[in-house]
């Protein structure tokens, strides 16, 4: 398959073609591998698999190693509070 090298702002980029991506299971933001080698470029799926998300819950729970409802419960760990940010200084409808 035949393209060409073209500038990407002060950089050259070459597209990848929809046919390649789908052949080889790539889409948008996945990481690969370039490397030269001999004469070539080769460009390859990164090995390195991407990280789940984690949900916020799950993200506190490791973060304090207790369960969610621990944290909660612990009044030094999560105190909800309200504050007065002032009287409005725009149009802000509150």
């Amino acid at each position: 398959m035949l393209t060409t090298i073209q500038r990407w702002g002060n950089s050259q980029a070459v597209r990848l073609p929809k046919a390649i991506l789908d052949l080889l299971l790539l889409q948008e933001n996945d990481q690969v591998d370039i490397v030269a080698e001999n004469d070539s470029i080769v460009i390859r799926k990164s090995a390195r698999k991407r990280r789940a998300k984690k949900s916020i819950d799950e993200r506190l729970e490791a973060f304090y190693k207790k369960p969610l409802e621990e944290i909660l419960a612990d009044e030094t760990l999560y105190n909800p509070t309200e504050y007065d940010w002032g009287n409005p200084m725009g149009k802000e409808v509150w």
